[in-house]
């Protein structure tokens, strides 16, 4: 790709952007949330039309306008935000727009449930080929747009965030199928956040930043602290987050909290000015925990105390009644309104509150939307830009904007940083642990261990729907988390 640019309403997206990607490499692109990465894979993958620069496939230059010319040029996208079809069969997505035929032109079900089956066996997954992606969990649907890039003769393969939602087991499989398609000597662009897969699996890095190309490096020749230099101009200081807070009374407390076979015997407390974090692999209870608490689930048995008080929390309007918000795991299907814009999702909650007689109090909207999009560094043109067209971290600190708006006593914040740039990672760590220095209860959900010991006071292990283990961040670290999320005592 040679001097590409992409310019969508009020953004230069793209500003004569090149990348070159040979047989039999992965190469890692790396670069802070809304710095391109995502718009230049999807210009090569057919869904953007260039406004200037050239593409070309072994020496010959090529412009697909469409997805199904990229693929039939041999590129494919694994998407960061899942594209699959909810209503269908895990066999009738991976295959999708290509369905395996009879003569006649009817679907051949035997051979596609036989060629989706060898793939998910490949994959190790633990679902069949007729599952319905509904029912999945977000790391299953993960794995089947994964499978997606197993079904054609692909010459370059594009990761966007693909482990943004697998379990550890789960990753060794990917970096064994990417091992196995850079022997094939495909091409492979991995997009991650994750600085440990970038040097553990990549051959070269480039960065970019503010949609502009910043450089090539040899993985093996540079480290994170030159990458991170790279990306956002400045070295980042992970010490700030970590000053103690003397906890105040307790805001939160669970006794016994159970939700049939989801989490059983589930007892906690939260303080004033203290994050405590919750770890456990995927399945061990901690969203299904988070939604009870936010009244998204009914629980089947025990209490949930609010100041020392007992309360019912049968729905999302009671929770937010006694002070609970909830930044919940998928940014795109629960938390934001794709449709609207910046300034209506971050006051949809308060509505009524910000009622004139029988019209919207624009000015008192608009200010909600100033402070924090100040406070936590939105970057949008403008209030009035609509949130699909955000990248992932900035739709992101919407979410998060959104609930700290609502002033909760208690607030959850599940997968807080899934998908987001190191810089913008760094700064939602340091807003947590001011927001625990200003009184706020947190419990941070994590499926990173450095991100859960990094932002956390104490923290809560959970198997199997259990808790299993509490430690002081005095005395955690990853070794024992491990052995706790793993149901060894």
């Amino acid at each position: 790709m040679r001097d590409v640019v992409k310019t969508f309403p009020a953004v230069r997206a793209l500003d004569g952007v090149s990348l070159e990607v040979r047989r039999g490499e992965v190469h890692a692109l790396l670069g802070e949330n809304g710095a391109g990465k995502s718009t230049l894979m999807k210009t090569l993958a057919g869904m953007f039309v260039p406004d200037s620069g050239t593409i070309a496939i072994d020496g010959r230059e090529v412009q697909p306008k469409t997805p199904l010319e990229a693929k039939a040029l041999g590129v494919v996208l694994i998407h960061q935000e899942l594209s699959l079809v909810e209503d269908l069969t895990v066999a009738e997505n991976v295959f999708l727009g290509a369905l395996p035929r009879r003569r006649l032109g009817f679907v051949d079900w035997d051979k596609l449930h036989r060629q989706t089956a060898g793939i998910l066996q490949r994959l190790n997954c633990d679902f069949s080929s007729t599952s319905l992606v509904a029912d999945l969990s977000i790391a299953r649907k993960q794995m089947v747009e994964i499978a997606r890039a197993l079904t054609v003769d692909a010459k370059v393969v594009i990761f966007d965030e693909p482990t943004a939602s697998l379990t550890d087991q789960e990753k060794l499989v990917l970096f064994d199928i990417i091992a196995d398609l850079k022997a094939a000597g495909v091409g492979i662009v991995y997009i991650s956040h994750r600085m440990e897969e970038i040097f553990r699996i990549s051959d070269r890095i480039t960065v970019l930043r503010d949609g502009t190309y910043r450089g090539t490096l040899e993985t093996a020749g540079t480290n994170e602290a030159e990458v991170t230099r790279l990306m956002i101009g400045r070295t980042l200081d992970y010490s700030q987050n970590r000053e103690a807070v003397a906890p105040g009374e307790i805001v939160l407390e669970t006794r016994g909290l159970c939700c049939g076979d989801l989490f059983q015997d589930v007892s906690f407390t939260v303080r004033a000015g203290e994050v405590v974090g919750f770890s456990g692999l995927i399945g061990a209870g901690r969203s299904e925990l988070a939604e009870t608490l936010f009244g998204l689930r009914r629980p089947t048995a025990g209490t949930i105390l609010m100041n020392g008080t007992s309360v019912l929390v049968g729905s999302p309007s009671d929770a937010i009644r006694h002070g609970i918000s909830l930044v919940p795991e998928s940014r795109k299907e629960q938390g934001l309104v794709l449709g609207m814009n910046c300034r209506d999702n971050i006051t949809l909650p308060q509505i009524d509150k910000l009622r004139a007689g029988p019209f919207l109090s624009s000015a008192g909207e608009l200010e909600i939307y100033e402070t924090y999009q100040k406070r936590l560094s939105i970057r949008s043109p403008s209030w009035r830009q609509l949130v699909r067209n955000l990248s992932g971290g900035n739709q992101q600190k919407i979410v998060i904007g959104k609930w700290l708006a609502m002033k909760p006593r208690l607030l959850i914040v599940d997968e807080p940083t899934r998908g987001i740039d190191v810089g913008s990672k760094a700064e939602i760590h340091k807003l947590i642990r001011e927001l625990a220095h200003g009184g706020y209860a947190i419990i941070v959900i994590s499926s990173e261990m450095p991100e859960i010991l990094h932002v956390s006071d104490r923290i809560v292990t959970m198997y199997h729907g259990r808790v299993m283990r509490e430690f002081s961040a005095a005395e955690a670290n990853e070794s024992s988390l491990v052995q706790a999320i793993s149901g060894i005592a």
